[in-house]
């Protein structure tokens, strides 16, 4: 959740604030990953609320609990953001890659490990598209 939630603010934060001639569709871009970084986090708080938990909610709770780095920038260039952004879900999806089993097998909690596997994917295809805009 701390990680979706870290994810989520540095993509609204390259919506805002990318500058250079791709500004109008890199802003466009950089809008419809952080709505789906959205739904996402939607998700995984809901999944820990199935799982009689309470999700995290708190930026101190998030910043604590994260995997992932603020970062400040001296360039908004669309570049740079896609770079950060792409490490970000890499960093992400090698984090659940390695406790998809660990769900199902040490815990017998397939439904999680589904869910986990779901998300997987959802990075993997996020992280597509940052690539492919890199060139």
């Amino acid at each position: 959740m701390a990680d979706e939630f870290l994810l989520y603010t540095k993509t609204r934060n390259a919506h805002w604030n990318v500058e250079g001639i791709d500004f109008a569709a890199k802003h466009i871009f950089f809008e419809s990953q952080y709505e789906q970084l959205d739904e996402t986090m939607d998700s995984v708080a809901e999944r820990i609320r199935t799982l009689g938990e309470y999700a995290p909610a708190t930026l101190s709770q998030f910043l604590k609990l994260t995997h992932l780095t603020e970062q400040s920038r001296e360039k908004n260039d669309s570049a740079g953001f896609i770079k950060e952004l792409l490490a970000d879900h890499e960093s992400i999806i090698i984090f659940l890659r390695e406790n998809i089993n660990r769900f199902a097998n040490d815990f017998h909690d397939f439904g999680t490990s589904d869910f986990v596997t779901s998300l997987l994917e959802t990075h993997e295809k996020m992280a597509w598209m940052l690539r492919a805009h890199l060139g």
